[in-house]
């Protein structure tokens, strides 16, 4: 297995995921890059990013358009996620019923050596809220 090079690109996309709750598209990164003075590449933004991604150093969630995006891993362990259509806003969540499923449809086909990505997509408590309350005649 080739050694993943640690350069400087990785370490200023790194550096702009540090911290950030939300995930970002290949596409918002290289903008962030190049306002802060980057000469990176929009291919080698994709590349680096796969090869993180790849290596279990960034969480990915696809959008329901098929779009990519990434953040830095919260929990070190495979996880799911729950993202807001509204928002964005994505929560990480363990989901043990899954992982039974998943290994138990792989050993009904004979398959072996599985991996699987969940995404639920929906609305949040906050998103929610706020458009309960736009329907209830209030203008926040």
């Amino acid at each position: 297995m080739a050694q993943r090079r640690n350069t400087a690109q990785r370490a200023a996309i790194l550096d702009v995921l540090a911290g950030k709750d939300e995930f970002l598209s290949a596409q918002e990164l290289h903008t962030t890059l190049r306002s802060t003075g980057s000469s990176i590449g929009l291919a080698t933004v994709y590349r680096a990013l796969q090869d993180m991604a790849g290596g279990g150093d960034l969480d990915t969630v696809r959008t329901q358009t098929g779009e990519v995006l990434y953040r830095q891993c919260e929990q070190p362990r495979h996880h799911h996620h729950l993202v807001c259509r509204v928002c964005g806003r994505t929560q990480e969540v363990e989901a043990p019923s899954v992982e039974r499923w998943a290994r138990a449809v792989a050993a009904e086909f004979g398959y072996t050596d599985i991996n699987h990505e969940v995404e639920l997509f929906g609305v949040c408590p906050a998103c929610s809220a706020l458009a309960a309350e736009r329907a209830a005649g209030g203008h926040p």
